[in-house]
Parts: structure tokens; sequence; C-alpha cells
């Protein structure tokens, strides 16, 4: 088939960065332009100095949407709508959102979080891509939802890495505050909570029990790590029975039987998910690395389903676990 030509708006942050490490390395991808205003005319590498070496293609100061097949939005919240109040969308472009403008399935986009919309994600053309502390806690909820036994309070502490913050430095980004520190940050109000609560009542047919969520800024630069905890009656076994068997024909999802680190996530699409039972308390680990699975690495899986590619094209990436 046809290579699928691409365009990135939205091309010098974290986020972009990553997806073009990606589609430049994807064997059905033509990367046809990254737009950014800011630094129309330099090399990508100017910017994502990892791709030095890799690519000698630059920033493009115009972009012409009928040249392609897919765009990625990349640029910050609300830039989307901006974006689309002033740019027409040819109709056979497909768009994937990074953004959280249209996470509530407004205007025609699906969710798209593959472990529970993979068959919708296949027959669409506008895509929202989840939140990153989205998708690591629902990866550990999802099973429970789907069994209808979000029913009793769930407590979630989610630990994240200082790119979650995103490229433009800020007081609680900088190496000097962020090294050696913890911290805890809009506790039981993050953004992420309605797109969580709305996704896991969809998928358990009712409204789920109260999430309380505390997010914490890690002292690394990437990755998430997330512990929920709450009532369940059923054992172990039954428990871990109801996880492999959801993700059983997952592409990146793995429900892990010994106690997982975060670095056996860090730099890949996977997702690793743990539970364990104490006494009446249910545990779930769950965690993604935040720029990939929590963004770029979900946004090029759901493209592929888009276009019927195989679901992992392009994304056989090496953990950092050393």
């Amino acid at each position: 088939m046809d290579k699928i030509k691409v365009g990135i708006i939205g091309g010098a942050g974290y986020t972009a960065g990553e997806l073009i490490r990606i589609l430049i390395n994807h064997p059905n991808v033509e990367l046809a332009f990254v737009h950014s205003t800011s630094n129309a005319g330099n090399k990508l590498y100017s910017v994502h100095e990892g791709l030095f070496g890799e690519t000698e293609q630059e920033f493009a100061a115009e972009y012409d949407l009928n040249a392609v097949d897919v765009v990625f939005m990349c640029s910050g919240h609300g830039k989307s709508t901006e974006f689309w109040a002033q740019n027409p969308r040819p109709e056979k472009l497909k768009v994937v959102d990074l953004a959280q403008d249209y996470r509530d399935e407004s205007c025609g986009y699906v969710y798209g979080l593959p472990e529970c919309n993979r068959d919708r994600i296949k027959g669409c053309s506008l895509l929202a891509n989840p939140g990153c502390f989205a998708t690591a806690i629902q990866l550990g909820l999802m099973p429970l939802a789907a069994n209808g036994l979000l029913t009793s309070e769930v407590s979630v502490t989610g630990i994240t890495g200082s790119t979650g913050a995103g490229v433009k430095p800020g007081a609680t980004s900088h190496f000097s505050w962020r090294n050696n520190n913890i911290s805890v940050y809009k506790a039981f109000e993050h953004q992420h909570l309605i797109e969580i609560k709305y996704n896991l009542g969809m998928v358990q047919g009712s409204a789920v029990a109260d999430i309380n969520f505390v997010p914490v800024r890690g002292d690394f630069a990437r990755g998430i790590f997330v512990v929920s905890h709450l009532d369940c009656a059923l054992s172990i076994e039954e428990v871990t029975k109801l996880y492999k068997d959801y993700y059983a024909n997952a592409a990146f999802t793995f429900v892990m039987d010994s106690n997982p680190d975060l670095k056996q996530v860090v730099n890949t699409n996977k997702a690793i998910v743990h539970v364990e039972k104490h006494g009446g308390k249910l545990m779930v680990l769950s965690m993604i690395d935040n720029l990939l699975k929590g963004a770029s690495g979900q946004a090029v899986q759901n493209m592929n389903l888009m276009f019927g590619l195989p679901e992992n094209a392009g994304l056989n990436l090496k953990s950092s676990a050393f």
C-alpha cells in the first residue's frame, strides 16, 4: 500500500518530538510536514536534539491539509478548537488530537483508548487521544468497570515525571526545584478526572463510584506510576483471571504476576498492570510512559487502527530498564 502522508500541527513540544521520532521510523508513513510558527525553517533536531543524524527535515511555516491523509494536533489545550475554527477540514482528512479539547467525544470525536474502544477507533476519522494520567488510571480500573465492580470508593495516587508538565519551563518543572523533591498538586481536582469517570462509566454501563485522585510530582523525567485501591470481595485468583481475560488480546497492556518497576515501561508504548489482595482490599498498580502510551505512542497506535495497519506498527520500542 502507499505510505500514509502525515502532518503535525504544533511541532515543538515533548509529545511532538516523540511523535516525530516514531513516525520517521514507521514503515508505513511519510512525514509530510511538521508545522511550528516559532521554529519555521529550522531543522527538527534544532529543537528535538535526539533526532540529529536521523533526519534533515525542517519545521514548516505553512501546511496543506489537502496534501496529507492524517494530521496530528500537538498544540496546547484549547488550541485545536481555535485551529478548526480557522481551517476547514478536508472531507477525507483523519485527525488525531492529543489535546483535551474533544475528549468528551464532542463534535463526533471517538475517545482513543484502544483497550475499550478498538472497534470504534477502526472506523473513525476524528480521534481524541486520552490524557496520560487518564490512560494509566483507566488501564488499572477498566477490567473492574467491564465487570460492574466499580461500585465502592476508589483511592488513587499517581506519580508523574516532569515531562508531564510540558516543554515550557515553570516554577515546578525546573531541575533545581524538581530534583530530589516530591510534591502534591491538584489533589482531588485533576482535569483528567472528568474523562476518567466518564469513560469508565461508559464501560461499566452506569456511573462509577467516587475516584479520589491525588497526583504527585516525581523527581524523574518520564513515566507514570499509579496505585489504586478499593474494597473487593473477589479472591486474588478471581481478580487475576478477570484482568488477564480482559487484556488477553491487548497489543500493549500486560498483566504481570510479580511486582513491576516503572523502568519496565519507560521509553515504550507498553502498560503494565499488577493486582494484589490485602484482606478485603484490592490494590492495583498500573504504569506507563507518559509521553508514549500516555501521548504520542498511543496516538500512533490509534493511527494504525484507523488505517487498518497492525496495531504495533512502528512501536517496537526498547524500555530503558538500565
